[in-house]
């Protein structure tokens, strides 16, 4: 068996232009296969006299590893390369497409020296790895960074959340991939509410290059208001945040899964999908909204603040929790039941639409759409000027389309320098009147008030179909009394394919906001924020661009 040494000369951004090997199947020697790597695909062809289809090419976009191994027989003498893919497949059982894994598995004999096929075997895999994180999945007009590799993960699972199969569940599904793409980790299991809070509120960061949630929506709000309430905020709310569904309602995970244009998946291949994604490590920004209560606490918010029938739903279905993600349906079939109507003055600052003016030539920045993109630099033979630092601040290194590196400094996100004096500079005191450029809303009676700034309310919830997850607006909904219970019930179920706001209902209204108030009249009522209950009274919140950073696709 032969093996064609690369040309050096074909070589860009450090992975070679095409290598070739021929080598056979790792469970059968007679079966033959040449192998060839370019730097988008890995092209496999049986070795056969007979005709027919024996060619596969597999798209590096898909693939998150590749490892080298000796064989469980110690006198084999081969070694072995495992590539795994988890391409988009038509599912076995259903329409439509979803993530599935695929692997690719070679035996390298080319000598009869175990090392040596050892060291060939490593080869290939390093090649593999190399060339598929350059073929990460990335979106057009999407900057974004990569967290670095070899990265450390701490991941915060859960065990309660959900149905109480948050742990099995990783165990069953992401960690064979965390394994496969060399990512190692560690696991935290929670113990208590707010443990995840409080261990990251004194966590020493510099470990750890990214954080991941294994829960549903509350754990991840644990984690960013400890992260904010550190003296070291500025920087520690720069560390990537992962999702991994493992809760009831995975509203951001199947936002993150939206967000990367791919088919709807729900349950096992949402969870594939953003673990996925996290192995693939790309970096986006993602908006927190800053929100105050009347007892002068602060919190920050990834996700929603809600009141009326949504924070009803959302409660009063706790209940119900052992059932999983149905446990919102039968919420909303109990409060349809008896509607509630709740009293309140609500007020905000629309979104004002800049008028498209000619295009006129500016200096790059993050912040516009640019074909630009972040990755890592990660030979350590370059430059001094591009080695990384190991602070999070400064782990990313800017390129153009051409891989021209601009600098290595972390860039600060649109509005950064605002944020970075952590001031609400649109939010009046809770005690005075809203400024004139607010709009005030006339009705004082409404079913439901919700805030939102991620595409989906719950995994079957697709709320916002517009929104990102770094637009820079709040996303407001409200609907006023006299609405039907039919009607009410039509809007959640169009809901579920974003069908709700061409229903032209005349009680829902729709507006994008910077900021809002809300004044409860009625005396009892929920108030939730991110699906958790906060203290129930006059609340307002304003949006901060691109504070945070998230593990997206």
């Amino acid at each position: 068996m032969e093996n064609s040494e690369p040309d050096p000369s074909r070589q860009r951004n450090g992975v070679v232009s095409v290598l070739y090997g021929e080598f056979t199947d790792a469970l059968n020697d007679r079966v033959r296969y040449s192998v060839s790597l370019t730097e988008s695909a890995l092209t496999v062809q049986r070795i056969s006299s007979s005709p027919g289809r024996t060619k596969a090419v597999f798209n590096l976009t898909d693939c998150v590893g590749c490892r080298a191994h000796r064989g469980p027989d110690g006198a084999d003498i081969g070694a072995y390369f495992t590539a795994y893919f988890y391409p988009f497949k038509r599912r076995w059982m259903s329409a439509g497409v979803a993530r599935q894994k695929v692997e690719q598995r070679f035996r390298v004999a080319l000598v009869q020296d175990p090392l040596a096929n050892l060291q060939e075997a490593e080869g290939w895999a390093r090649a593999i790895r190399d060339a598929s994180v350059l073929q990460a999945p990335r979106r057009d007009g999407v900057v974004y960074a990569e967290v670095r590799r070899p990265c450390r993960l701490m991941v915060l699972v859960n065990p309660q959340s959900g149905r109480g199969q948050a742990l099995q569940r990783f165990t069953g599904h992401v960690q064979g991939m965390l394994t496969e793409a060399a990512v190692p980790y560690t696991l935290v299991i929670t113990e208590h509410q707010n443990h995840a809070r409080e261990l990251v509120r004194k966590a020493d960061l510099s470990q750890w290059d990214a954080l991941v949630i294994m829960s549903g929506d509350g754990l991840l709000f644990e984690v960013i208001n400890g992260l904010m309430e550190r003296e070291d905020w500025q920087e520690a709310i720069q560390t990537p945040l992962g999702i991994l569904p493992g809760g009831s309602g995975n509203a951001l995970a199947a936002s993150v899964h939206h967000y990367s244009q791919s088919p709807p998946a729900w349950n096992e291949e949402l969870l594939l999908s953003c673990g996925f994604m996290l192995c693939k490590g790309l970096v986006g920004s993602m908006d927190l909204v800053s929100i105050h209560l009347a007892s002068r606490q602060r919190l920050f918010s990834f996700l929603s603040l809600a009141w009326g029938f949504v924070a009803d739903v959302d409660m009063e279905s706790e209940k119900y929790r052992h059932v999983g993600a149905i446990r919102f349906l039968m919420g909303t079939l109990a409060r349809l039941a008896s509607l509630r109507v709740y009293q309140g003055r609500l007020a905000y600052l629309p979104v004002i639409e800049a008028p498209k003016l000619p295009s006129t030539p500016q200096h790059p920045s993050l912040c516009s759409s640019l074909p630009c993109r972040l990755i890592p630099n990660t030979s350590p033979n370059q430059n001094s000027r591009h080695n990384h630092n190991s602070t999070n601040s400064n782990r990313y290194t800017i390129t153009n389309s051409s891989n021209n590196a601009i600098t290595t400094k972390r860039p600060e996100t649109r509005c950064e320098s605002k944020i970075r004096a952590q001031e609400d500079s649109l939010l009046p005191g809770l005690d005075q009147p809203v400024p004139e450029s607010w709009t005030v809303v006339r009705e004082e009676d409404f079913v439901l008030v919700l805030a939102i700034y991620q595409s989906h309310l719950a995994e079957d919830l697709w709320t916002v179909p517009g929104a990102m997850a770094d637009d820079g607006v709040i996303h407001l909904f409200y609907v006023t009394a006299g609405i039907s219970r039919p009607a009410l019930l039509r809007l959640f179920l169009a809901m579920e394919k974003g069908g709700h706001l061409a229903c032209g209902c005349p009680h829902l209204v729709y507006e994008k906001v910077k900021a809002l108030r809300l004044e409860p009249i009625s005396p009892q009522g929920m108030i939730t924020v991110d699906g958790e209950m906060v203290e129930y009274g006059p609340v307002q919140a304003q949006i901060h661009p691109g504070l945070a950073r998230l593990i997206c696709g």
